[in-house]
């Protein structure tokens, strides 16, 4: 048998249950894929020893208490929270896992978070410099937060170096099997994914499951009546030039308000909008995809086909037995 490889997973007030139970899993079945091989022992680390309430009201209890950790780790693993606000879900930074998490991370063989877990290891300095993932709702907070950290929201998880961080809620399951994989290699991290259900790397990344953000009112109000325009003449010409002799505006002048009151330029956002409308289609109907990518404004299907490619990392067919939604 190998030597057994310790996994801490921190825990905490209103933690994502899924973010601390579904790694556990894949380790414990890497275990039994392996005939204890695998030799993962995990243990949930908190404030204090006993009962911690998850954010689905489900008690956790954690074997130690942070300051009993101690030791060599081989895997920290922390998990997230999030505040709900009304305009969207809010990373939570708890200071006392931060604080942990400065102390055992340079213990530990390699440091990944899962979700908005993300913040608190930015909060704790270990993303500075590096590339990162977390949860696409929470991704501009955690770029604004921390300018030092270049942020990825799509894919569904990233390494760089020995510090690994996953995408939203299920991702975790992803994130697990790649760190098994990294131990045990692909043939048991392809047994456990088996064992789940679910694929060992799932095609795209989380920018498919996100809902498109709706982007805040303009000051001006010709602006947002061009918007509600590009989004009602989609299979129009929707050129910038267009575009500007509509606001009787130069193409020039028109690029630089448009840009200032939505945070783009006009060519991306009519590709965004359109996109948007796409996968609309593809959830609702039954479409063939060539009406889709007419009706949409692409004028061909390999055009549809490379705009969600670029967007949302799928293609046409693959998003639409994902996420078709009528019979």
């Amino acid at each position: 048998m190998s030597s057994t490889r310790r996994v801490v997973i921190a825990v905490f007030p209103d933690v994502d249950l899924l973010d601390v139970t579904g790694p556990a899993e894949v380790f414990a079945l890497a275990n039994r894929e392996t005939g204890g091989r695998a030799g993962y022992q995990v243990q949930l680390a908190g404030r204090s020893r006993g009962e911690v309430v998850t954010s689905a009201g489900v008690r956790l209890v954690a074997d130690l208490a942070f300051a009993e950790v101690g030791g060599v780790l081989d895997t920290l693993l922390i998990p997230g929270a999030v505040d709900l606000h009304p305009d969207g879900p809010v990373a939570r930074i708890d200071q006392d896992v931060v604080e942990w998490v400065k102390e055992a991370a340079p213990l530990a063989r390699r440091v990944a978070s899962v979700c908005v877990g993300a913040h608190l290891l930015a909060a704790a300095g270990l993303l500075d410099g590096k590339t990162a993932t977390t949860h696409w709702s929470t991704a501009a907070q955690l770029a604004a937060d921390h300018p030092a950290v270049t942020v990825d929201p799509d894919p569904i998880f990233v390494r760089s170096g020995n510090v690994w961080t996953g995408a939203g809620i299920s991702a975790c399951m992803d994130l697990s099997l790649a760190l098994v994989a990294e131990d045990m290699g692909e043939e048991v991290a392809l047994g456990v994914a088996r064992q789940l259900v679910m694929y060992l790397k799932r095609q795209g990344g989380q920018s498919q499951f996100s809902v498109p953000l709706s982007r805040p009112v303009a000051s001006r109000r010709d602006i947002d009546e061009l918007r509600m325009y590009i989004a009602e003449h989609l299979d129009g010409d929707l050129s910038a030039a267009a575009l500007a002799e509509r606001m009787c505006l130069s193409e020039r002048h028109f690029a630089r308000v448009f840009r200032q009151e939505t945070g783009t330029s006009p060519a991306p956002y009519v590709e965004a909008a359109r996109v948007e409308a796409a996968r609309r289609l593809l959830e609702s109907t039954d479409q063939p995809l060539d009406q889709v990518a007419a009706a949409c404004g692409f004028g061909s299907v390999e055009t549809l086909h490379r705009a969600l490619r670029k967007q949302i990392g799928t293609t046409p067919a693959a998003y639409r037995r994902r996420f078709r939604t009528t019979t």
